[in-house]
Protein backbone atom coordinates (compact mmCIF):
# COMPACT_ATOMS: atom_id res chain seq x y z
CA UNK A 1 0.00 0.00 0.00
CA UNK A 2 1.55 3.32 -0.86
CA UNK A 3 0.34 6.52 1.17
CA UNK A 4 0.47 9.98 -1.26
CA UNK A 5 1.32 13.24 0.41
CA UNK A 6 0.32 16.35 -0.97
CA UNK A 7 2.79 19.72 -0.48
CA UNK A 8 1.69 22.94 -1.88
CA UNK A 9 3.28 26.03 -2.26
CA UNK A 10 2.16 29.99 -3.76
CA UNK A 11 3.93 31.97 -6.39
CA UNK A 12 3.43 35.57 -7.23
CA UNK A 13 5.52 38.02 -9.65
CA UNK A 14 5.98 40.08 -9.88
CA UNK A 15 6.97 40.66 -5.96
CA UNK A 16 6.51 44.01 -4.14
CA UNK A 17 7.76 46.60 -4.36
CA UNK A 18 8.84 45.40 -7.82
CA UNK A 19 5.05 45.36 -8.88
CA UNK A 20 5.08 49.28 -8.74
CA UNK A 21 8.27 49.87 -10.35
CA UNK A 22 6.47 48.74 -13.63
CA UNK A 23 10.31 46.29 -14.32
CA UNK A 24 8.33 43.26 -16.40
CA UNK A 25 11.85 42.03 -16.99
CA UNK A 26 12.57 41.08 -13.50
CA UNK A 27 12.87 37.79 -12.74
CA UNK A 28 12.49 37.45 -9.09
CA UNK A 29 9.15 36.20 -7.90
CA UNK A 30 8.57 35.19 -4.48
CA UNK A 31 7.38 31.39 -3.44
CA UNK A 32 5.45 30.99 -0.56
CA UNK A 33 4.78 27.98 1.83
CA UNK A 34 1.93 28.02 4.35
CA UNK A 35 2.98 28.20 8.08
CA UNK A 36 6.94 29.44 6.50
CA UNK A 37 9.10 32.44 5.46
CA UNK A 38 8.78 32.99 2.21
CA UNK A 39 11.59 32.46 -0.48
CA UNK A 40 12.88 35.28 -2.45
CA UNK A 41 13.65 33.59 -5.60
CA UNK A 42 15.24 34.63 -9.46
CA UNK A 43 17.13 33.58 -12.07
CA UNK A 44 20.40 32.49 -11.58
CA UNK A 45 22.63 35.80 -12.65
CA UNK A 46 24.30 33.50 -16.18
CA UNK A 47 20.17 33.86 -16.65
CA UNK A 48 19.69 37.71 -16.22
CA UNK A 49 18.68 37.71 -12.86
CA UNK A 50 19.55 38.49 -9.19
CA UNK A 51 22.67 36.30 -8.36
CA UNK A 52 21.91 37.25 -4.74
CA UNK A 53 18.93 35.33 -4.52
CA UNK A 54 18.48 31.31 -4.35
CA UNK A 55 17.64 30.36 -7.88
CA UNK A 56 15.78 27.03 -9.11
CA UNK A 57 19.31 25.29 -9.47
CA UNK A 58 20.24 26.19 -6.64
CA UNK A 59 16.98 24.88 -4.87
CA UNK A 60 16.71 21.90 -6.99
CA UNK A 61 20.74 20.90 -5.74
CA UNK A 62 20.45 21.72 -1.86
CA UNK A 63 16.84 19.40 -1.86
CA UNK A 64 18.94 16.72 -3.68
CA UNK A 65 21.77 17.45 -0.60
CA UNK A 66 19.33 17.65 2.15
CA UNK A 67 17.32 14.27 1.15
CA UNK A 68 20.65 12.32 0.24
CA UNK A 69 21.32 13.20 3.81
CA UNK A 70 18.26 12.65 5.78
CA UNK A 71 17.85 9.22 3.78
CA UNK A 72 21.35 8.42 4.65
CA UNK A 73 21.18 9.30 8.65
CA UNK A 74 18.10 7.26 8.67
CA UNK A 75 20.16 4.21 7.55
CA UNK A 76 22.79 4.42 9.75
CA UNK A 77 20.49 4.71 12.45
CA UNK A 78 18.83 1.43 11.71
CA UNK A 79 22.04 0.23 12.06
CA UNK A 80 23.01 1.47 15.21
CA UNK A 81 25.65 4.19 13.66
CA UNK A 82 26.55 6.76 15.28
CA UNK A 83 27.01 9.43 13.04
CA UNK A 84 28.61 12.85 14.67
CA UNK A 85 28.87 15.03 11.54
CA UNK A 86 27.78 14.93 7.78
CA UNK A 87 28.99 18.09 5.59
CA UNK A 88 28.22 17.66 1.92
CA UNK A 89 30.24 20.17 -0.99
CA UNK A 90 27.91 19.36 -4.30
CA UNK A 91 27.74 20.35 -7.52
CA UNK A 92 25.46 20.23 -10.16
CA UNK A 93 25.59 20.41 -13.90
CA UNK A 94 23.27 22.36 -16.17
CA UNK A 95 23.74 22.03 -20.19
CA UNK A 96 21.74 24.64 -22.23
CA UNK A 97 21.08 24.35 -25.38
CA UNK A 98 20.64 26.83 -28.85
CA UNK A 99 17.14 26.99 -28.55
CA UNK A 100 16.88 28.44 -24.77
CA UNK A 101 15.73 24.98 -23.19
CA UNK A 102 18.46 23.26 -20.89
CA UNK A 103 18.53 20.44 -18.11
CA UNK A 104 20.78 19.57 -15.25
CA UNK A 105 22.49 16.42 -16.73
CA UNK A 106 24.84 15.60 -13.21
CA UNK A 107 24.87 15.73 -9.73
CA UNK A 108 27.77 15.26 -8.11
CA UNK A 109 27.35 14.52 -3.99
CA UNK A 110 30.49 14.97 -2.30
CA UNK A 111 28.87 13.74 1.69
CA UNK A 112 31.58 13.55 4.31
CA UNK A 113 30.52 11.94 7.89
CA UNK A 114 32.90 11.80 11.30
CA UNK A 115 31.17 8.32 12.81
CA UNK A 116 31.92 6.97 16.09
CA UNK A 117 33.34 3.60 15.35
CA UNK A 118 36.46 3.11 12.88
CA UNK A 119 35.15 -0.66 12.67
CA UNK A 120 32.12 0.84 11.03
CA UNK A 121 33.56 3.30 8.15
CA UNK A 122 33.28 0.97 5.03
CA UNK A 123 29.95 -0.23 6.20
CA UNK A 124 28.62 3.37 6.52
CA UNK A 125 30.33 4.15 3.39
CA UNK A 126 28.17 1.64 1.95
CA UNK A 127 24.71 3.40 3.22
CA UNK A 128 24.79 6.00 0.53
CA UNK A 129 24.03 3.53 -2.37
CA UNK A 130 21.42 2.50 -0.09
CA UNK A 131 20.62 5.97 1.05
CA UNK A 132 20.69 7.27 -2.79
CA UNK A 133 17.56 4.32 -3.55
CA UNK A 134 15.50 5.97 -0.58
CA UNK A 135 15.80 9.30 -1.47
CA UNK A 136 12.68 10.38 -2.27
CA UNK A 137 14.17 13.64 -4.68
CA UNK A 138 16.82 11.40 -6.20
CA UNK A 139 14.29 9.09 -6.91
CA UNK A 140 12.58 11.98 -8.62
CA UNK A 141 15.36 12.69 -10.77
CA UNK A 142 16.14 11.74 -14.15
CA UNK A 143 20.17 12.99 -14.33
CA UNK A 144 23.10 11.20 -13.21
CA UNK A 145 23.64 11.36 -9.52
CA UNK A 146 27.43 10.61 -8.22
CA UNK A 147 28.48 9.88 -5.05
CA UNK A 148 31.93 10.26 -3.74
CA UNK A 149 31.63 10.20 0.05
CA UNK A 150 34.26 10.17 2.71
CA UNK A 151 33.90 9.00 6.08
CA UNK A 152 36.31 9.42 9.75
CA UNK A 153 36.33 8.50 13.07
CA UNK A 154 36.08 10.03 15.88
Amino acid sequence: MSLKHVFSAALQWPTPPASTSGDKSSKTHQVSIHGKQDLNISAAKAFKGDGSLYNPEDLLLTSLMSCHMMSYLYVCGKHNIEVFSYVDNATALLETYPDGSGKIIEVRLEPHTIISDSAHIDLALSFHEQANKLCFIANSCNFTIIHTPSCAAR
